[in-house]
């Protein structure tokens, strides 16, 4: 197995809180860590699959059983990238 390290963007959830947290970890995104940005709630991963499609597809999958809508996947080094670029602009 190798691990794999991405970012889900969750859909309808401006804030991470305990609570959300807590139901995250119950479904199976223990090895997720979630946080808030600029009004919009992730997932961090770092995740063993076969392959990086699996997954993505289990990670996706265990945040739909805690209730939570994925919008979009991101590599997990976009964000550092994304930030650093803005600043370079300035």
């Amino acid at each position: 197995m190798n691990t794999y390290e991405f970012i889900l963007i969750l859909g309808s959830v401006g804030q991470s809180d305990s609570e959300m947290v807590e139901s995250l970890y119950e479904a199976g995104c223990d090895d997720g860590t979630v946080f808030s940005s600029n009004g919009v709630a992730a997932i961090g991963f770092s995740r063993e699959a076969i392959a990086l499609e699996s997954a993505v597809r289990s990670a996706i999958a265990d945040v739909g059983k805690a209730g939570f809508t994925v919008l979009r996947v991101e590599p997990a080094e976009a964000p550092v990238f994304d930030r650093i670029n803005q600043e370079l602009a300035v």
